[in-house]
């Protein structure tokens, strides 16, 4: 059996792509010393793969890690990616698998957060915003975790900008 060594990161990659790669940028920033074993270097799935094969594979890489790093956006609770519905090889008639394969209408977020749930992952949510708004957050990590915004507001240049280090505080304290 391997252990559970990696961070695994989810979220919305095309509307929070930018705050998911802040974190691979601190990361690679030696200077920063804000490291983690990333779950997605393993091995990565093809967009193109089909739903339930896309699941096995994140569910490869989740069963090797013990910290689940989501991030929240306007839009990660509007996901269906990921939905059985949705994939070529799903019969809506017959509510059926062509392939014979289970039926989820989870979306892949929705899949990650439960799979993180079960494997009893530690868990940072992470809100592309300057405050936490649990009502975007998948329904079930609303109250599992830790929940802190990205961002916070700057008194001396009136803007807000990325709170490095409350996210540095929340990967050093609750992950590890």
């Amino acid at each position: 059996m391997a252990y559970r060594t990696r961070t695994y990161l989810a979220g919305d990659w095309d509307h929070d792509k930018s705050a998911i790669d802040i974190l691979y940028q601190w990361k690679n920033n030696k200077r920063l010393n804000f490291d983690f074993l990333d779950a997605h270097e393993l091995r990565n799935a093809r967009d193109t793969s089909l739903t339930c094969s896309i699941k096995r594979s994140l569910k490869e890489r989740l069963d090797l890690s013990k910290n689940f790093v989501l991030i929240v956006g306007n839009h990660t609770n509007d996901l269906t990616r990921g939905s059985c519905a949705n994939c070529s090889s799903y019969n809506s008639w017959s509510k059926t698998c062509a392939r014979a394969h289970s039926i989820s209408y989870e979306s892949f977020i929705e899949y990650e957060c439960t799979q993180a749930i079960k494997a009893g992952m530690r868990i940072v949510v992470l809100y592309n915003s300057s405050s936490v708004d649990r009502s975007k957050c998948p329904e079930s990590l609303r109250n599992k975790g830790h929940h802190i915004p990205m961002r916070k507001y700057n008194l001396y240049t009136g803007m807000y900008e990325l709170d490095y280090l409350g996210i540095k505080s929340a990967f050093d304290f609750y992950l590890d």
